[in-house]
């Protein structure tokens, strides 16, 4: 018997349409509502962390963490923990506000945030059970002494940027209210978020969620466990992570982030990254890995260098690295792309999971392009973009008419060869369409469909350019799909039998 097909969406919390400048888990919960009436069983997002530098999820001050921007103001309102004059003050204040800004948020949130806790009483007992059960230690560590003495933790005291004992007590202790404040803020995302899961979960979505290989340099990860990762005496890195030259860039792509020194972490058992997923896995019903083939082979580059031309592949961790999740494996979801070699082919293979597949890369000329939907096997993941690609609409308005023309007849001759009577025209929002049927009629076990997509928007509402460290992460919906788009799209689902 063939097994079932599923159908994914892909969106952000963060591009959800709300009241206070960003979507959050109450916007979640609505968002979530919508998807089941469409036939939708999947929701993506992005990393669910703090973000950091350059606003990105990708660079975060704790790999674990949630971001406080999604916390349920309205909640904190019906604790008692805020006014409902200063919720409207804060409704007024981003009544008008289009895209994500992020300067706002830093400026307004935290702010708010703080007098949430100002009236809370943090004897609680269900708070003080979360403060001991040490999920978000490192990281109220980490923000304590980030708010208390700025900078890097390489910039502050020796003792505390070792990551002392007595110099954590000390902080614990001396800075006790500020420590708890941020304890508070983990506290408060998580008990919305799991009442966010559950309530998915009850609509018939599954979670899939989104974790980064590497770790930012400046983060409660490092600083906690800096023995973990390639760094010198003085803990600044010696090599960084990145990808060689390639067709899209002919110096490569410098990341930055400090690489890890597998050999340490398998002197104990991968115990880090054993914790990091089994927590992923808790956290979402689904986790895609991002950047899995440097699990396979990483490219590493000096520190300092200007470029990522002169890097090295160096061996990873291979299928060790999953050794104690077994239970865990069919939860997984391996972002394969880029330089994809044999190595990372067994891998894939040994380990049995699904990799991605981008509609957009698939029309080359190549016949045989993996990426077609008439070349992809059952076990992968397809999709029309990723967060790191134009739309659909985007991209095709990018080409010049010549060119314009030759994707649309290779467009044409995939619809042909897949049996969908598809019309193409001048206008780019037929090819949206297009590639929704096409994603959603293959072989994959899951399609996932970004929500520019859907909505056949434009470049305006891309959500990231790699390499590019200004103006990402800000796309944001003005509102929910409208019924008639998601009656639209279930009948598209139910046509395709997923």
């Amino acid at each position: 018997m063939k097994e079932t097909k599923y159908t994914g969406v892909l969106c952000h919390i963060s591009s959800l349409p709300g009241k206070y400048g960003i979507g959050n888990l109450r916007d979640a919960a609505r968002f979530a509502l919508k998807l089941s009436s469409g036939g939708v069983t999947h929701w993506q997002i992005l990393p669910l962390v703090q973000t950091g530098f350059g606003d990105s999820p990708y660079q975060s001050v704790s790999c674990t963490s949630g971001n406080p921007y999604f916390i349920d103001l309205d909640a904190l309102g019906k604790m008692g923990l805020l006014k409902q004059k200063e919720l409207k003050e804060l409704r007024t204040r981003y009544k008008n506000t289009g895209k994500v800004d992020y300067g706002a948020l830093y400026e307004e949130r935290y702010q708010t945030l703080r007098i949430a806790f100002s009236r809370y009483h943090f004897d609680d007992e269900a708070f003080r059970a979360f403060v001991r059960g040490g999920s978000a230690e490192d990281y109220a560590l980490f923000m304590t002494a980030k708010t208390v003495y700025g900078g890097s933790f390489c910039d502050w005291a020796e003792p505390l940027k070792r990551h002392e004992a007595e110099a954590l007590e000390q902080l614990r202790t001396g800075y006790h209210e500020e420590y708890l404040f941020w304890q508070f803020v983990q506290y408060i995302f998580r008990a919305q978020w799991e009442e966010l899961h559950k309530s998915c979960l009850a609509a018939g979505i599954k979670l899939i969620g989104d974790i980064p290989l590497y770790v930012a340099y400046d983060s409660a990860d490092v600083w906690a466990h800096p023995e973990l990762f390639k760094l010198d005496e003085d803990l600044v890195p010696k090599k960084v992570a990145g990808v060689p030259p390639d067709y899209f860039s002919e110096t490569g792509q410098l990341w930055g982030n400090p690489v890890y020194d597998w050999k340490a972490h398998k002197k104990e058992g991968y115990r880090w990254w054993t914790q990091r997923l089994k927590a992923a896995l808790t956290t979402y019903d689904l986790v895609r890995i991002d950047h899995f083939r440097g699990i396979d082979r990483y490219y590493e580059i000096d520190y300092g260098a200007e470029n990522a031309i002169g890097g090295s592949w160096q061996e990873g961790p291979k299928e060790e690295l999953f050794a104690n999740i077994a239970d865990g494996r069919k939860k997984i979801i391996a972002e394969d792309l880029g330089i994809i070699d044999d190595g990372v082919r067994k891998l894939l293979e040994k380990t049995g999971f699904p990799g991605i597949k981008v509609l957009l890369f698939a029309f080359d000329g190549d016949p045989e392009n993996p990426f077609l939907p008439h070349n992809q096997p059952e076990n992968c993941v397809c999709y029309t973009g990723t967060h790191d690609n134009d739309t659909v609409v985007g991209y095709a308005r990018s080409l010049s008419t010549e060119d314009y023309i030759l994707f649309r007849s290779r467009v044409a001759a995939e619809l042909k060869r897949c049996g969908l009577g598809i019309p193409l025209t001048a206008n780019p929002r037929t090819l949206a369409q297009a590639f929704l049927a096409m994603a959603l009629c293959g072989k994959a076990a899951l399609s996932v469909l970004p929500i520019q997509d859907i909505l056949a928007l434009g470049n305006e509402s891309r959500m990231n350019i790699p390499g590019s460290g200004e103006g990402n992460w800000r796309f944001r919906l003005t509102r929910l799909p409208s019924a008639q788009t998601m009656c639209r799209l279930k009948k598209m689902i139910k046509n395709y039998r997923r």
